[in-house]
């Protein structure tokens, strides 16, 4: 016995206690990060220069799925990350854009839109905010279910849809409010602001931010993964003749959104790094006997890249600094709830296109379809086929709305009117398939652009028409750039867990991120949330 004893100890001695990245029982907080706009190979493209205690450590001591995507269209923030939490699609839950037509109003909704509620803090005309058009339970509501409200969730980002919608129907959430440089919430959470977010709100870092100036974080010239900084290709600053830095923040604030302007910088992503922390400390995340959540979305690398395209030197700077940005939250981690003791996983919402025009430049094909032009003709076919009258209610998110009043009134066939404009929607150039809503509702696709476009489609909500375009085309102009599609440079995003029971390693199976939802609750042993569809990572749950 004293020989075993022995060994025990000597074992005990040369190879410590368990490992910190598994432990027993359930971590004492989930951190679910989500960066906009964040494409997979932005992990590789600036590997080199990423610190070993940022990404680096996520990726070298997490368990990463390589080849996971969106699997539905369009790839858009509010659907990207209601999917996220979820675990399904937008023809599940609801959120089937930003924004959509709604035909029984003839007006648009806001995904995360809410005029029965007022503004808490903040400016009225960013209140009016809650999860209501959220049509399923989301992973936060049922980690508060399984622990009868006890556990915490908080949800945190610049964009109101990026904290509201993850926090679920049953946490709090709080966005920046572009108006005064505050954070706020609205009347569906709270009464009043927590003393906590007072206390943050009156150290105005937002102002304090956007005293400097944002130069590079390196010499400019060592900006090898990016094009010239002067180009043709990027949007420069209102007041500011070129795309190019340095950028002087104070001077700009005034013609570029005020303290909104903060959000096209890498700084919004330090201000919302130093919210959560304070909402960590705040609220006493982790702390207590039940696991808490902390969404985390990280909302200034959409601005950035939609501005400035991804080969632009302003976004190789931007994840060089968010780098830094994750080596503080971990270690902050590290220290605050312990390592092994927090859960961490990292996706995007949706990735990017190239600037098309770009790409053109490069003699790759792609281009900017324009969408006012093609509704105008869609407008003069009508008349000429089927009489004078107003038949295109609307078109946005790359679908048509018919008047399907009028053509009752008319006695023409709804089906007719689809299939007929299908055919001459595809004589455009830059148009590459159209599906009918018909179509939609009475065939089922397995596979293909057809099946990602169903995932996305809402029986009660989506157009007549649903237009795919040719693979690098946009519907925007000749600067900047933009995303939705189902090309793969548009749903190829990370999916990384690190932390609490999760073993080192990677897979190159192909994986969604309707997956992630499900995988916490395998992990934490809690229901699945009410409408997922996606099924746990084996790799990372067995």
């Amino acid at each position: 016995m004293k020989r075993i004893w022995g060994i025990f100890i000597l074992l005990l001695v040369v190879f410590g206690p368990a490992s910190a990245q598994t432990t027993t029982g359930k971590p004492k907080l989930i951190v679910g990060i989500v960066v906009d706009q964040m494409r997979q190979d932005y992990l590789y493209k600036y590997a080199d220069r990423y610190s070993q205690d940022g990404f680096k450590r996520l990726m070298n001591d997490g368990f990463m799925m390589k080849n996971g995507h969106y699997n539905y269209i369009p790839t858009y923030t509010g659907p990207g990350h209601a999917s996220v939490y979820t675990g399904t699609t937008p023809a599940t839950h609801g959120i089937i854009s930003n924004s959509w037509y709604v035909k029984s109003t003839g007006k648009s909704i806001y995904c995360a839109g809410d005029s029965t509620v007022t503004n808490v803090g903040g400016t009225p005309g960013n209140g009016q905010i809650s999860p209501r058009n959220l049509l399923t339970t989301t992973i936060t509501d049922e980690l508060r279910f399984s622990s009868n409200k006890r556990s915490k969730v908080v949800g945190v980002a610049i964009k109101d849809r990026g904290a509201s919608l993850p926090a679920g129907h049953l946490g709090d959430a709080y966005w920046f409010d572009s108006e005064n440089g505050e954070f706020m919430t609205s009347s569906y959470y709270h009464a009043e602001l927590p003393a906590w977010v007072t206390s943050f709100n009156s150290k105005k870092l937002a102002d304090s931010y956007l005293e400097q100036t944002w130069e590079t974080l390196y010499p400019i010239s060592t900006y090898k993964q990016s094009i010239a900084d002067d180009n043709e290709f990027e949007a420069p600053f209102i007041g500011k003749d070129s795309p190019t830095f340095p950028y002087n923040l104070s001077e700009l604030r005034g013609t570029n959104g005020g303290p909104g302007l903060i959000a096209s910088t890498p700084f919004g992503n330090s201000l919302t790094l130093d919210f959560a922390i304070a909402a960590i400390e705040g609220e006493n995340l982790g702390k207590g006997n039940d696991t808490d959540f902390l969404a985390v979305s990280f909302s200034s690398p959409d601005y950035i890249g939609h501005r400035f395209g991804p080969t632009s030197v302003e976004v190789e700077d931007n994840y060089l600094r968010l780098d830094q940005e994750m080596a503080k939250l971990l270690s902050y981690l590290d220290k605050t709830i312990g390592q092994g003791q927090y859960l961490i996983f990292l996706t995007a919402d949706h990735g990017v296109a190239d600037v098309a025009t770009y790409m053109e430049s490069e003699n790759v094909p792609a281009g900017n379809l324009n969408t006012s032009y093609i509704t105008g003709q869609l407008k003069g076919y009508m008349a000429a086929q089927f009489g004078e009258g107003d038949w295109i209610l609307n078109v946005s998110n790359e679908q048509v709305f018919l008047n399907e009043k009028l053509a009752r009134d008319k006695d023409v066939d709804l089906d007719d009117i689809e299939e007929e404009l299908a055919r001459f929607l595809l004589r455009f150039r830059g148009i590459k398939e159209v599906y009918t809503g018909t179509t939609m509702k009475t065939s089922a696709f397995e596979e293909g652009r057809a099946h990602l476009l169903q995932n996305g489609f809402n029986h009660k909500a989506s157009g007549n028409l649903l237009l795919i375009l040719e693979p690098g085309w946009l519907t925007g102009g000749a600067r900047g750039t933009s995303h939705g599609t189902g090309f793969t440079y548009d749903t190829h995003v990370p999916i990384l867990f690190y932390g609490w029971n999760v073993k080192p390693g990677s897979s190159t199976r192909y994986a969604t991120v309707t997956d992630i939802a499900p995988t916490l609750s395998m992990m934490l042993g809690i229901r699945l949330p009410n409408g997922a569809t996606g099924q746990p990572i084996q790799e990372i749950t067995n």
